[in-house]
């Protein structure tokens, strides 16, 4: 699916892997979030996704211009979730809202997994 969004000009068409994308980008550099997880670890065996495979750990649902993100990640260990959680809620939105216009009411946080060593 993609979202769209109307202007007076036409109507601009972004893909949900670019919405992903900057979803990633935001969630690897929010304090606390150690990396990407697989949104298919129901097996038991997580994988910490390299930067090339960022938008693995995305779920992006797109209704028009209205998003809803699922966003798996592994934290490090000792960090406050909550406070680590609000703060990417915080800094997904705030990025998706400025570089593509679109809103985004809903970010669910999947945290997968807690990094104990280096």
């Amino acid at each position: 699916m993609t979202a769209r969004k109307e202007t007076e000009y036409g109507t601009i068409t972004i893909s949900d892997a670019t919405i992903a994308t900057i979803a990633g980008i935001s969630a690897t550099q929010t304090y606390g979030i150690v990396g990407m997880a697989s949104k298919n670890a129901a097996d038991g065996l997580l994988e910490l996704l390299k930067t090339e495979n960022l938008t693995k750990g995305i779920k992006v649902n797109s209704e028009g211009n209205v998003l809803s993100l699922d966003i798996y990640v592994i934290t490090q260990y000792g960090v406050n979730i909550s406070a680590v959680a609000e703060n990417l809620k915080e800094k997904v939105c705030f990025n998706i809202e400025n570089l593509t216009g679109l809103e985004t009411p809903e970010v669910n946080l999947v945290v997968q997994g807690i990094r104990t060593g280096k």
